[in-house]
This record gives C-alpha cells, structure tokens and sequence, in this order.
C-alpha cells in the first residue's frame, strides 16, 4: 500500500486559506541555513506536499524531501532564513513535520525581519533586528503544526529555528501580499496579483485546487498550477472574489484556461464593485472561453473599484486571472502615506 501523508492536527486554522508567501513559485527562497547535511532546505518552500519512500536512501543515509540536519554534540539551535516571494503581513505559518518520526525537532520558533531592497546573507546575519513571531513551542512528529502570528507588521524575510536539531518538510507562511508601493507609480500593473497585495475573499469551490493559484505570478506551467472545481450537477455555477491592491481602474482583463483542455468553463462573466457595500457591475459580460487558450479583453470602463469577481460557466478550471489598470490618485496616495507611518 503507498503510504499517505499525515493528516494536519485538529481542524485547519482559517489562515491556512491565505496563501503561503514563502513559496518557490512565488519567487521565494532558502537563502541561509547553518546545517542541512541530510537533506537541503530548499525543499522547505516547494508547492507540493512532501512524499516519502521507504528505504530508499543515498550517500548519507534515508533520503528526505524535507530539511534535515546532523545530530547535534554540542549546545546549540539549526536555522533556516527564508526570503519571501512576496513580502506582507503574516497571519500563521505551517511547520510541516511529515514523515519525520524520529528526527523531527521537539521544539521551533519562528522569527522575521523588514528588510528593504536585495540585502546579502552577512547583512541578514548580522545587521537585521528580528521579531519573535512564534515563540518556543513543542512541535510533534509527521505532523503539519499550525501557528497563529499576531504581528501586522510587514516582513521580508522569516527566520525557522529547529530547538536543537532535526527535520522539518515544509514550511508554510501564509499572509497577505504587501508590496513597496513606490513601484505602482510605473504604468499599468496587475491589480489582482498576489504580489501587489490581491487577496482572495471568497470562493464557491476548491475541490481540486486552491483559487490562490489564480493570482499567482507568470504563467502556470501545468494543470495543477491553476483553479479547478469539481463537476456541479445543479443549475449553478462556480465563482471566486478578488480584493483588488487598491482602489483602481482596470482597464485590461485576462482570463487564461491554458493546460484546462476538456475541464475548461464554457463562458465567464466579470463584475466589480468599489466598496464592500458598494453595488456590483459589469466588467465584461458572460463569455464565450475556449480551452487551453489565453483570453485578453480590453475593456473601456471609466468607473473604480476595490473587488472583483469572476463567474464561471458552469465549472471548471482557470489558470490565471489578472486584472491589468492603476490606482486612483487617492488610493496611491494612500498606500504611500501608510508605507512612511510604517502600516501595512
């Protein structure tokens, strides 16, 4: 039988939903670690879960998709410092312990620094004031073990520390997307994007894939790196709502169902609104997709807005959705007036 990943402890925690900004595709990166002689701790941040064959081992030893550093004979911690690909506010982070039985670390705490512009690791190591966002907590073996942040500041870089040594398979850090807001000023960008601080608010279905996907960077490079619901067998259809960086103009809308081939919605309808309370209108009406195809719409809408939302007919798959316009002169103004009192 092949054996399954553990199950998480408990219920999922809300923020679990929020997107993980550490992850590889969305530029994040391993920069530093002291010890990963096992197994290396670029693993930490892949988009898959990890996996597990028994028996299977290298040069030194059982071979890991995970970090995982020597047993210590000396006092100490092992640390791993993690560019994000999107820097923001974190909500919670994840320390995946899957498969690591033995050699998992008793204990973690987790720390996180702002650092503006492309820093080196001796700057990360010795010139950078880290805050505590997780403090020393027991974490448990093949387990995915979840942890609130209370912070709102935002950060750039995370901090793992294993207490005193051992494997950790993922690590998860789930937040919002607060971008330098000096970079809007440049032309038209993409307002839905995770990266520029696009938020998922709501969805209709999950089943297979998470709408996180949707606001990631660049093009997806297979199925899997999209949204995709399961087959409805009522007279509804699927949808999936966007908080937008800021109050904008959108004046570009794409709508990609590349690698959906015979799971691509048959139409798609745009709305917008400014305002929670505000009333919804027609960005581009209902559709026609074809699949496996790159959908651009220039739209002529002289109208701001704060969310957007996608419907799909009736279900289906969709690899990306991005959002091309501006901000409002006010909402810029806004933005910067925040990044200088230091809000995120």
């Amino acid at each position: 039988m092949t054996p399954q990943p553990p199950a998480a402890a408990g219920n999922r925690p809300h923020f679990t939903s929020m997107p993980d900004l550490a992850l590889r595709d969305l530029g994040g990166a391993v920069v530093w670690t002291n010890d990963d002689l096992f197994a290396e701790a670029q693993n930490l941040i892949k988009t898959a879960p990890a996996q597990y064959q028994p028996a299977t081992f290298g040069h030194k030893g059982q071979v890991y998709d995970g970090w995982e550093t020597r047993r210590r004979r000396v006092g100490g911690v092992d640390q791993a410092i993690v560019r994000l690909g999107a820097p923001g506010v974190i909500y919670g982070v994840v320390v995946d312990t899957s498969w690591f039985k033995g050699n998992y670390p008793p204990f973690i705490s987790v720390e996180a620094a702002a650092v503006e512009g492309v820093v080196s690791v001796d700057q990360l190591l010795d010139d950078v004031e880290w805050v505590t966002i997780v403090e020393k907590t027991a974490a448990e073996g093949d387990t995915r073990n979840p942890f609130k942040v209370d912070a709102k500041d935002r950060f750039t870089h995370v901090r793992l520390t294993m207490h005193p040594d051992g494997g950790v398979a993922r690590f998860r850090v789930h937040g919002r997307g607060v971008p330098n807001p000096q970079f809007f000023r440049y032309g038209h960008f993409d307002l839905a994007a995770l990266e520029n601080g696009g938020l998922i608010t709501a969805c209709s279905n999950m089943f297979y894939s998470s709408p996180n996907n949707l606001l990631m960077p660049g093009r997806a490079r297979n199925m899997g790196e999209g949204w995709e619901t399961s087959r409805r067998r009522d007279e509804g259809n699927d949808w999936v709502q966007v908080r937008l960086a800021g109050r904008g103009q959108v004046s570009l809308i794409e709508l990609d169902t590349s690698y959906f081939l015979g799971n691509a919605p048959g139409a798609a309808m745009i709305r917008g609104r400014d305002g929670e309370d505000g009333e919804w209108f027609e960005m581009l009406p209902r559709t026609d997709l074809q699949p496996d195809t790159r959908h651009r719409f220039v739209i002529d809408l002289d109208r701001p807005m704060t969310e957007a939302r996608m419907d799909i007919y009736p279900d289906g798959g969709m690899a990306r959705f991005k959002l091309y316009g501006t901000l409002t002169p006010d909402a810029e103004a806004d933005l910067v007036e925040q990044w200088e009192r230091g809000e995120a």
